[in-house]
């Protein structure tokens, strides 16, 4: 599924969001993320070690509320989240991904690539998609 060119202008000036997994009981786990659009869905960065990337790993169903600053106007995509990491790229991809979704997510490019490759290797981060199968709220 394309991304649907109204759900990406949102997400290109909206970055506030809040995404909902499922830990290994079944309840809902939430996490605030930094987005912006990348490719067929909405992006962000993580590190290896947090609980919203071990749920996804398990299970990739997610949901994803982008919100304006103000919170009165949202988007909610739910649908699968595909990881970018070392185990599913190489190196050269997840790197060009890492750029993309700091780009896409902050509405600038970074002053210094090297500088912050080097940072994203050490954190060992990774890049979340979440590629919807529906898409809803009060911004469509």
């Amino acid at each position: 599924m394309s991304l649907d060119p109204k759900v990406r202008e949102f997400a290109a000036e909206n970055h506030k969001a809040v995404l909902s997994t499922y830990r290994r009981d079944g309840a809902t786990q939430m996490s605030i993320v930094t987005t912006g659009p990348y490719k067929d869905g909405i992006a962000f960065s993580t590190t290896q070690d947090r609980a919203k990337l071990r749920n996804l790993e398990r299970d990739p169903r997610c949901s994803l509320l982008v919100s304006k600053d103000n919170w009165w106007g949202y988007l909610v995509l739910e649908g699968k989240a595909q990881i970018i990491s070392a185990k599913t790229a190489s190196a050269d991809e997840l790197r060009d991904a890492m750029r993309d979704v700091y780009s896409a997510a902050s509405g600038k490019e970074h002053p210094d690539w090297d500088e912050y490759d080097e940072a994203m290797r050490k954190e060992n981060r990774v890049t979340v998609v979440v590629v919807p199968d529906k898409v809803y709220g009060t911004s469509l």
